[in-house]
């Protein structure tokens, strides 16, 4: 089966660089499935999980990415995903991103009831859906 290469890259650099057989990503206009041979296209993404199904000879057979934000761009057989930040389901530490969570909640629970008129709600908004991303990502493990 042919495939194509997966590039994520975020400003700490390449966090992920393998060929692939298949890969969904949540695009802004929706959601995208990838075969080898797809036509050439750039989009931004959203905030979520992508699915990266790999080449046959590698031994696991899905990988999944937290991606918070960024491009894709499809290229001669070539994914580039550009991301504002992105973490492999196993570099997640799940209890930083059960406490990034737990701190967004509580922000966004104080601007609600308006006692602290300083916090951004949709800066805790945005903290929160990363946090969610990142569990769940993590919570896709083996």
């Amino acid at each position: 089966m042919s495939s194509f290469v997966v590039n994520i890259v975020t400003p700490d650099g390449i966090i992920f660089d393998h060929h692939a057989k298949f890969l969904v990503a949540n695009t802004v206009a929706g959601s995208l499935g990838i075969l080898p041979n797809h036509a050439p296209l750039i989009s931004p993404l959203q905030i979520d999980a992508v699915r990266i199904d790999l080449d046959e000879e590698d031994n696991k057979n899905s990988e999944w990415v937290a991606v918070n934000g960024g491009i894709i761009e499809i290229r001669d057989n070539v994914v580039s995903i550009i991301a504002n930040s992105a973490e492999t389901e196993e570099n997640i530490d799940v209890s930083r991103a059960k406490y990034a969570k737990q701190r967004a909640e509580e922000k966004i629970e104080l601007a609600r009831q308006k006692q602290d008129e300083t916090i951004d709600m949709d800066r805790a908004e945005i903290a929160l859906h990363r946090a969610i991303n990142r569990l769940n990502v993590a919570n896709k493990r083996r």
